[in-house]
């Protein structure tokens, strides 16, 4: 493995550790803050004790977040410290804002935890929303930043050298507002389906009214998720078509440039001859996605030189895997949404779909930042700055990256070990209080 593969494999294995925590931290306290609004409302203590229970959990995935969190930061100056000396004058608003986020998020969660009792209920809770206001903010202002790698704004590139620096523009860039709200709505759907699939498995062994109410708030907040990520998923991919033309033509392993362009279901991409195996064609339905008119021409690969191709096989897999998991979990939302409404409760067989679906959104959401940052290649920076020339020139990066493998299945071993203690008190708190409605 040379250092480029190594360097680009930390930060993948970092990337995709830390994105699974930071999609938790962004939708899981509004689930514990609507489990605390039904019992301030109802008074119930089966919600009171979801509450509590949610809580730790956020607390264990919000410190495990922020250690990853500061390993990525680091990481980009010391294996890209090509990138840094660039990117740093112009996106250093949106870490800075991120930072700030952070510490209010974490503000909030003390005040949240050790609350109880010592503040007004009302005001409590409000702390609790915070915390996942805040912790929207700061995973959208870090999104800014990997959206101006997307689409580069706010400066003029002289001879090599950023000028005239505009960190509003850059951190408000065309990528910013739509991969922000992608990433929004695939945590709220992901995170959503991980409790609900977490819970209905709860509930098939023991039947606790506790984890039917948390599967009933969980899976209304990953259905409507599920229905509205298509929406903002044609919008993302309409602003990818116009900006990285190169990425659209990866994604959908359009290798010739037509007309009519179809969009394929599956398909091994064959970059050799230029050719898809297996695929399944809907004719001119890319044109009709990309620019809204069956008849609009697509650029395809051939277009760009082959040193410039992003690698089509894996950008084109993994899109493919997060439209069929995203396709998946929005019937499966609608159908929850329906069989809530009309009967207030769920059918056998939807448990079971449920238990089997629970880390799909986190795959969905893992495949759509391959096909976010794969699809860039080579460039670090979209079209100024390739990824090679920003690498460090220490060497041995194959040795950090084997410490960070085992550093993360230390923190992935730690986390399910006090999740797995937490669930035991939670069954141990119902078992004893079984006299009310647990």
């Amino acid at each position: 493995m040379d250092d480029l593969l190594a360097a680009r494999s930390q930060m993948a294995l970092s990337l995709g550790f830390h994105i699974i925590f930071a999609s938790i931290g962004m939708a899981m306290p509004f689930f514990m803050a609507a489990s605390h609004w039904l019992y301030l409302k109802k008074r119930k203590p089966h919600y009171l004790l979801l509450t509590k229970a949610w809580a730790k959990g956020v607390a264990i995935f919000f410190a495990v977040g922020a250690v990853s969190g500061t390993a990525l930061s680091f990481e980009l100056g010391l294996l890209w410290p090509g990138f840094m000396v660039h990117a740093g004058p112009i996106i250093g608003m949106p870490f800075s804002w991120e930072g700030t986020a952070f510490f209010l998020e974490a503000i909030a969660l003390g005040i949240f935890l050790y609350g109880w009792n010592r503040i007004g209920p009302w005001a409590h809770w409000t702390s609790g929303l915070a915390v996942g206001i805040c912790g929207l903010a700061s995973g959208f202002f870090v999104i800014c930043a990997n959206g101006w790698m997307n689409s580069p704004a706010g400066f003029d590139w002289n001879n090599g050298n950023p000028t005239n620096i505009d960190p509003w523009a850059a951190m408000f860039n065309d990528a910013a507002f739509l991969q922000g709200l992608h990433m929004i709505v695939a945590a709220f759907q992901a995170v959503g389906f991980a409790v609900a699939g977490l819970h209905a498995w709860l509930w098939k062994r023991n039947h606790f009214p506790i984890h039917f109410s948390a599967l009933k708030i969980a899976l209304v907040f990953a259905a409507i998720a599920s229905l509205v990520q298509p929406l903002v998923g044609d919008f993302a991919a309409k602003s990818v078509a116009k900006r990285q033309p190169a990425k659209l033509a990866a994604m959908e392993a359009l290798f010739h440039t037509q007309t009519h362009a179809p969009l394929l279901l599956g398909g091994w991409p064959d970059p050799a001859t230029r050719t898809n195996r297996y695929a399944l064609e809907i004719p001119g339905a890319l044109s009709f996605l990309a620019f809204g008119d069956f008849s609009a021409e697509v650029k395809g690969l051939e277009e760009f030189p082959e040193s410039e191709w992003p690698p089509v096989r894996v950008t084109h897999t993994a899109f493919q895997v997060m439209i069929a998991i995203g396709t998946l979990l929005a019937l499966l939302g609608a159908y929850a949404l329906f069989t809530l409404w009309r009967r207030g409760t769920i059918a056998p067989w939807f448990l079971n779909a449920l238990i089997v679906c629970t880390p799909l959104g986190f795959v969905a959401i893992e495949a759509g930042w391959i096909v976010t940052e794969t699809g860039r290649q080579p460039w670090i920076i979209y079209g100024i700055l390739r990824t090679a020339d920003a690498l460090t020139p220490r060497p041995g990066i194959v040795y950090t990256f084997i410490i960070y493998c085992f550093l993360y299945a230390f923190l992935s071993a730690v986390v399910a070990l006090l999740l797995y203690r937490q669930t035991i008190a939670l069954h141990k708190q119902v078992i004893a209080a079984r006299g009310g409605d647990l």
